[in-house]
C-alpha cells in the first residue's frame, strides 16, 4: 500500500487548486512541469559529459594507473615472462571484459550512482555501501602515494638529483654509490651485500624518515614537507572535480593522454641504452612450465581484476553520466584491451632501463628488479642517475606517475560524491561543490597519519586489506544479484533497449558461471594463502593484523546489514519481505522520460494508458530504431506471459 500511495502522489491535477500537492522542482518529471522544454528535466541536474571523448578518456585514465607501471611488469617476469600473457589475456576474456561491461551497463541504464543503482534490487543495497567504504579507504592512501610523487617531482627540479650521491646528512655508513667498477670496457661484478644505494636511503631515511618511528603503534611526528605535499594533492583533486564530470571530463584530455607520450619517450630512451635487450629478454622470455602452477593463473586474474578497477564503483559512476544510447559495448573493448597493451608497453619501458642498470652495476637483472613503491621510488630513480640529463628524465617519469595517479583519484572522489548526492539530490545537488570540498578536507585529515615517520606502515596496512577479499565479495554479490535475482534475461532486455542488441552467449555464460566462479576461486586462494603484512624486515604486530582483517570484514558485513534494513522496511512474512525487497523499485529504469520506452513507460508519472508506448511515441514523435527495439521487447514479454498462463 505504501508504494501505491507513493505513485498516487506523483499525479498532479491541471487546475492547480489548493488541493494539488506541491512537488519540489528537483523531484518533478517533465510531465509534471507542463509546457516546458522537454530537453531539460530533473536528471539534467546531475550533469553530463560535455564532449564525445570525455567518458572514454575518463575510463582509460581510471584503469591505466600506477599498477600498470609498477605491478604488471614485475608480476609478468616472476610468473613465466612471456608465458604469463596466456593466462593474462584468458582472464581478461573470462573475468575482465564481462564484469567491465556489466558495471558500465548498470550505470548507463539507470543514470544512478553506486547506492541509488540498487533500485534494481533494494535487498542488495549494502553492496553499494560496501563499495563506498572500500573506495573511501583506498582514496585516503592513494592520494598519499600522489603526495610522494609530488615530493620527488619537486626534488627533480635541480641540476643534481639529491639521491645520486652519498655524503648527505641522512646517509649512513652503509651507503654505497652503486656504480660497477670497470676494467677497460668490461664492468666488474659489484658486491652489493651489506650496502644500500643512495636512492634507497633517500627514500627511507629522508622522504619517509622511517627511522623516527618504532613501528605502526608509534608513528612518530608529522613530516611537514609530506603534509604539505598531501595538501597540494588534495587541492589539485578538488579543483579538478569542482564541477563534477564537466570539469574532470576536460582535465582527462590531458591526464589520460600525456602519460602515453612520456611512456613512449621513456620507451625509446630505454631501448636505445646499452644492455636494454638484456632486461627485455629477462622480462619476456617464455617459461611455459610456469603455466602448470595455479599461482600463475591466480596472479593473472588478480592483475586483471585490480587493474580494470571493477567493483570500486568508478566505472558505474562514469557510465551514469552517459547519454542513454552511448555505445559502451565498443568502449568496453577499447578500454580493456588498451589497458592490457599499456601494461605490456610499460614493461618494455621499465625493463629496458633495468637491463641497462644491471649492466652498469655488473649484477643480474633479478637483483635490481622490484615491484610497487620500491620500483617507483628507489630502483627507477637510481637508474635515472646513470643517464645523461638525469633530472630531465626523472621529472618526466614522476610527472607521468602524477598524471596516472590523478585520473584514478578523480574517479574515487567522483564515485563517493555521486553516490551520496544521488541519495539526497534535493539537498546536495545544488551544493555539490561544497560537499566535494568537505569530503576532500575530511579525507585529508584522516590521511595525516600517513605523513608521520611511521606513515608507511599504515599505508601498507591500508593497501593490503582495504580492497582485498572485501572487494571480491562485493563483485561476486553484484554479479549474482544482477544475474540470479534480477535475472539475466531481464538484464539483457535492458541492454537491448539501450544499445539496440542483446549481449551474446559469451557475456551470458561469463556473467552466470565463469566470472563468479573465477572470483570465488580468487577469494578462496587469498584466504588459504593469507600472509601477514610486512614492510621490509618489519613484521606487523597481531593487533595491526586484526585491525586490517576487521577493515576487510566491515565491507563484507555491510551486505547482510543492508539486507536486514531492506527486509525490515517491507511488510508481511519473512519470505514475502524477502521477495518484495528483491524486486526492482517502482521507479527503476532509465532516468529520462524520453528513454523510458516499452515496459518502463508504465512506471512514469501519469502514465495510465493501456498502450503507454504509443503515448510515448506521440509525445516525442516518430519511431526510432530504439523504439522498434522496445516494441520487440514488449512483444517478447507478452509472449512469455501467454506461455506462462497456458
Amino acid at each position: 500500500m505504501g508504494k501505491l500511495r507513493l505513485r498516487k502522489l506523483w499525479y498532479t491535477s491541471t487546475d492547480h487548486g489548493p488541493e494539488s500537492p506541491v512537488t519540489p522542482d528537483l523531484l518533478m518529471t517533465p510531465s509534471d512541469q507542463g509546457d516546458v522544454d522537454l530537453d531539460v528535466d530533473f536528471a539534467a541536474d546531475r550533469g553530463n559529459w560535455t564532449g564525445k571523448l570525455d567518458f572514454l578518456l575518463s575510463c582509460i585514465g581510471y584503469c591505466v594507473g600506477l599498477g600498470n607501471v609498477w605491478r604488471f611488469p614485475y608480476r609478468a617476469y616472476t610468473n613465466g615472462g612471456g608465458a604469463f600473457l596466456v593466462p593474462y589475456f584468458l582472464m581478461l576474456a573470462i573475468c575482465g571484459i564481462p564484469l567491465f561491461f556489466l558495471e558500465l551497463s548498470l550505470g548507463q541504464f539507470s543514470s544512478l550512482g553506486p547506492l541509488a543503482v540498487w533500485k534494481i534490487s533494494p535487498l542488495f543495497k549494502g553492496a553499494g555501501a560496501a563499495m563506498l567504504l572500500i573506495v573511501g579507504l583506498v582514496a585516503i592512501y592513494y592520494n598519499m602515494i600522489i603526495a610522494y610523487v609530488l615530493f620527488y617531482l619537486f626534488a627533480s627540479l635541480t641540476s643534481d638529483l639529491p639521491w645520486e650521491h652519498c655524503g648527505n646528512w641522512w646517509n649512513t655508513e652503509h651507503c654505497l654509490e652503486h656504480r660497477g667498477p670497470k676494467d677497460g670496457n668490461e664492468v666488474l661484478p659489484l658486491n652489493l651485500s651489506g650496502t644500500t644505494s643512495p636512492s634507497e636511503e633517500y627514500w627511507s631515511r629522508y622522504v619517509l624518515h622511517i627511522q623516527g618511528s618504532q613501528g605502526i603503534g608509534q608513528p612518530g611526528e608529522i613530516r611537514w614537507n609530506l603534509c604539505l605535499c598531501l595538501l597540494l594533492a588534495w587541492v589539485i583533486v578538488f579543483l579538478c572535480i569542482l564541477k563534477g564530470v564537466k570539469s574532470s571530463g576536460k582535465v582527462v584530455y590531458f591526464t589520460a593522454t600525456f602519460p602515453y607520450l612520456i611512456l613512449l619517450m621513456l620507451l625509446i630512451r630505454g631501448v636505445t641504452l646499452p644492455g636494454a635487450w638484456k632486461g627485455i629478454q629477462f622480462y619476456l622470455t617464455p617459461q611455459f612450465h610456469h603455466l602448470l602452477s595455479s599461482k600463475v593463473w591466480i596472479e593473472a586474474a588478480l592483475q586483471i581484476f585490480y587493474s580494470l578497477g571493477v567493483g570500486f564503483g568508478g566505472l558505474l559512476t562514469f557510465a551514469s553520466y552517459n547519454t542513454f544510447h552511448q555505445n559502451i559495448y565498443r568502449d568496453t573493448f577499447i578500454v580493456t584491451v588498451g589497458n592490457a597493451i599499456t601494461s605490456i608497453l610499460a614493461g618494455f619501458a621499465i625493463f629496458s632501463v633495468l637491463g641497462y642498470m644491471s649492466q652498469e652495476l655488473g649484477v643480474p637483472v633479478d637483483q635490481v628488479a622490484k615491484a610497487g613503491p620500491g620500483l617507483a621510488f628507489v630502483v627507477y630513480p637510481q637508474a635515472m642517475t646513470m643517464l645523461p640529463l638525469s633530472p630531465f628524465w626523472s621529472f618526466l617519469f614522476f610527472f607521468m606517475l602524477l598524471t596516472l595517479g590523478l585520473d584514478s583519484q578523480f574517479a574515487f572522489l567522483e564515485t563517493i560524491v555521486t553516490a551520496v548526492t544521488d541519495e539526497f539530490p534535493y539537498y546536495l545537488r545544488p551544493k555539490k561543490a561544497v560537499f566535494s570540498g568537505l569530503i576532500c578536507v575530511a579525507m585529508y585529515l584522516m590521511g595525516l597519519i600517513l605523513t608521520t615517520d611511521g606513515g608507511m606502515y599504515w599505508l601498507v596496512l591500508l593497501d593490503d586489506y582495504s580492497a582485498s577479499f572485501g572487494l571480491m565479495v562485493v563483485v561476486i554479490t553484484t554479479c549474482l544479484a544482477v544475474t540470479r535475482v534480477y535475472g539475466t534475461q531481464r538484464f539483457c532486455r535492458d541492454i537491448h533497449m539501450m544499445l539496440g542488441f542483446k549481449p551474446g552467449l559469451y557475456f551470458r555464460a561469463c556473467w552466470l558461471f565463469l566470472s563468479p566462479a573465477t572470483l570465488l576461486a580468487l577469494l578462496v586462494y587469498s584466504i588459504v594463502k593469507y600472509q601477514p603484512s610486512e614492510y621490509g624486515s618489519y613484521r606487523f604486530p597481531a593487533w595491526a593484523e586484526l585491525l586490517g582483517i576487521l577493515m576487510g570484514l566491515l565491507s563484507c558485513l555491510m551486505i547482510p546489514a543492508g539486507m536486514l534494513v531492506a527486509v525490515l522496511r517491507e511488510e508481511g512474512s519473512l519470505w514475502e519481505r524477502l521477495q518484495q525487497a528483491s524486486r526492482p523499485a517502482i521507479d527503476w529504469g532509465p532516468s529520462l522520460e524520453e528513454n523510458r520506452t516499452g515496459m518502463y513507460v508504465a512506471t512514469l508519472a501519469g502514465s495510465q494508458s493501456p498502450k503507454p508506448l504509443m503515448v510515448h511515441m506521440r509525445k516525442y514523435g516518430g519511431i526510432t530504431s530504439f523504439e522498434n527495439t522496445a516494441i520487440e521487447v514488449d512483444r517478447e514479454i507478452a509472449e512469455e506471459e501467454e506461455e506462462s498462463m497456458m
